[in-house]
C-alpha cells in the first residue's frame, strides 16, 4: 500500500501571530515556521501503519514556496520515504490546494490518503472532503482510530455525540484528530539520513490546474481587548452582576 501525506508549513503554534499595519493580513516577517500539528499527527500514522507491515511507501507532499521544503524535510526524518514538493508563490485556497493533491495522487497512484483535518492558520478544515469529493473516493474525517483489515479501512470518528465508527472502501481519504496519535520527535540520525531521502520539485503548471483564488480577504484585524474584571464583595453582588449586566440568568 502506498500512502500520501500531505503536509503544510504554518506559523509555529508557539508564536503570537501579528497583524500587518494595512490589516491585509498576517505578518510573516522573521516568524518561526514549522509543521502543521495535524501533519505531524497524519505522519505518525503513516509510519504506524509502515511499522505495522500494511503500508510499503509513504510519500510527503507540500504545496507552498521553496522553504516547504524544511516542512517536508521534517516528514522525513521522522521516518517517510521521500517527498514532492509543488511550487507556488501565491497563497492557495483550500479548493486548489484539492484540485493539485488529486492530480498528484493520480501521477502516484496512491491508495491511501492521510492528512490533518484543518492547519493551525487558515483553521478551514475543507481540504480532506474536498479532495474525497474531486476522486469520488471514501472519508473519514476526525479520526480518533484507525484498524485496517484487507481492503476495508475501519475508523472511529469524535461527533457532536461522542464516537462513530464508520467502515470504509479502499482508496479512501483520512483526516486526523488530536487524540489518533502522539507524534514521535526524530532522532538525530534520522535528521541526518533525510537529508539524502529525495525530494522531488514540481511546478504548479505542470499539473494544469486552475487553482486560482475564488475568495477576496477584504482585511484582517486583532481580535478586540479583553477588557479588565471587577473584583465583588459577596455572592449576592456576583449573582446581581451575572443577572443585570451579563444577561446570564
Amino acid at each position: 500500500m502506498k500512502i500520501l501525506v500531505p503536509v503544510k508549513r504554518v506559523v509555529d503554534y508557539n508564536v503570537k501571530v501579528r497583524v500587518k499595519p494595512d490589516e491585509s493580513g498576517v505578518d510573516l516577517a522573521n516568524v518561526k515556521m514549522s509543521m502543521n500539528p495535524f501533519c505531524e499527527i497524519a505522519i505518525e500514522e503513516a509510519i504506524r501503519l509502515r511499522e505495522g507491515g500494511t503500508a510499503s511507501e509513504i510519500i510527503v507532499v507540500s504545496v507552498g514556496e521553496q522553504a516547504a521544503q524544511e516542512t517536508i524535510r521534517t516528514g522525513l526524518a521522522m521516518g517517510a520515504d521521500r517527498g514532492i514538493l509543488v511550487k507556488s508563490d501565491a497563497a492557495l485556497e483550500p479548493l486548489g490546494i484539492a484540485k493539485i493533491l488529486k492530480a498528484v495522487i493520480e501521477a502516484e497512484q496512491v491508495d491511501l490518503v492521510i492528512l490533518g483535518k484543518q492547519a493551525i492558520d487558515g483553521d478551514n478544515n475543507q481540504t480532506g472532503q474536498m479532495l474525497a469529493a474531486l476522486l469520488g473516493w471514501s472519508q473519514g474525517t476526525f479520526a480518533s482510530d484507525l484498524k485496517i483489515a484487507g481492503e476495508k479501512i475501519d475508523v472511529t470518528r469524535e461527533i457532536d455525540g461522542g464516537l462513530q465508527t464508520i467502515s470504509l472502501k479502499m482508496p479512501a481519504i483520512i483526516t486526523t484528530d488530536l487524540r489518533l496519535n502522539e507524534p514521535r520527535y526524530a532522532s538525530l540520525p534520522n535528521i541526518m539520513k533525510a537529508k539524502k531521502k529525495p525530494i522531488d520539485i514540481k511546478e504548479l503548471s505542470e499539473y494544469g490546474v486552475d487553482a486560482s483564488p475564488r475568495l477576496e480577504i477584504l482585511k484582517v484585524a486583532e481580535p478586540a481587548s479583553r477588557e479588565a474584571g471587577v473584583v465583588v464583595e459577596s455572592v449576592a453582588e456576583l449573582v446581581d452582576k451575572l443577572k443585570n449586566e451579563a444577561g446570564v440568568f
